[in-house]
């Protein structure tokens, strides 16, 4: 597929979903990168913004399985994976899957959920499988995680650790609506039953295609060296505990292909990796205590020091 007609069907899919999430087309048209990139999304947010809606009208849009899990703090690894019963009858153990086998999964508020119980998705982002008693059950292809997390002032939060962190290609915000926009959502209040009127748009052919032209988009040597030399600034930087890991560096590159994909190029800019740094760079990083700042502030220190690549 070219990038022409790859960007005429992301096109369509941003429109479509942009009428239900009205003036987002930008978190919209990244979580769709994120998706094609073959990664995972990690929302912060304030409850109540349309997560929840944003990946139904995906994956009703995508025409894809969805599951949807509330995270609690009671919430046990089984009932993310599935369990192994005991058949009287065939007096063997069968497996009953759980919401994980699915294509789209929504992992809702994943920080009210204990760490052993968020440690359950680990192997099924990673590696699109599942391990249980010994046996191995492998999850779809297009395993996609949107997973939202409360801020961490919240009452009832457990912070996610650094590898469930790993695991997501970028962490994105929605956030409030503008004042029109939402003024648009109180003249059409019924944002289920839109989301239930919306037509699949691309079958499962059209996704794997769209994913197989994201791997043909070129990146030039001079923009690889540009992202590793930002990752390894923050393995070096004094004010930073823990850097960006190797596969944060590969978390970027595919994720700059997928979103000049959406942009209708068959190419990568230096305007792509900038706009995504802080998307994928930042939810990977540790500050030292003592360090009176955001990551955003030290990584946008960082890019300031190196030079930007003028061609890409």
């Amino acid at each position: 597929m070219d990038s022409v007609a790859a960007k005429r069907q992301i096109d369509a899919v941003l429109d479509q979903i942009e009428t239900v999430i009205v003036g987002k087309r930008e978190v919209i048209q990244l979580t769709l990168a994120g998706m094609l990139a073959g990664g995972h999304i990690l929302f912060e947010d304030m409850p109540g913004v349309g997560k929840t809606t944003l990946a139904r009208a995906l994956a009703k849009t995508l025409a894809s399985p969805f599951q949807r899990i509330q995270f609690t703090p009671d919430l046990l690894p089984s009932d993310i994976v599935g369990v192994s019963i005991f058949n009287r009858g065939t007096e063997k153990f069968e497996f009953q899957p759980g919401p994980v086998f699915t294509t789209f999964l929504l992992a809702d508020e994943i920080n009210r959920a204990t760490p052993r119980t968020q440690a359950a998705l680990l192997e099924a982002m990673g590696e699109r499988r599942v391990t249980l008693d010994g046996r191995t059950h492998e999850l779809s292809a297009d395993f996609f995680v949107m997973a939202t997390q409360n801020p961490n002032d919240f009452e009832g939060t457990y912070p996610l650790p650094e590898a469930q962190l790993d695991r997501f290609l970028m962490r994105l915000m929605i956030g409030y609506p503008t004042f029109d926009a939402e003024l648009s959502l109180l003249n059409r209040p019924d944002t289920q039953a839109r989301v239930n009127a919306l037509e699949p748009l691309l079958s499962i052919a059209d996704v794997a295609a769209l994913k197989e032209a994201v791997k043909q988009v070129t990146i030039s040597e001079s923009l690889l060296r540009y992202m590793l030399q930002i990752a390894t600034a923050t393995r070096t930087d004094e004010r930073m505990r823990l850097g960006v890991s190797p596969r944060g560096v590969l978390a970027l590159e595919s994720a700059s292909r997928a979103l000049a994909l959406t942009e209708g190029r068959d190419y990568v800019t230096v305007d792509d990796i900038q706009r995504l740094v802080p998307l994928v760079y930042c939810h990977r990083v540790l500050l030292h205590p003592g360090v009176r700042s955001r990551a955003e502030v030290v990584l946008g220190d960082l890019m300031r020091q190196i030079p930007a690549p003028t061609r890409g």
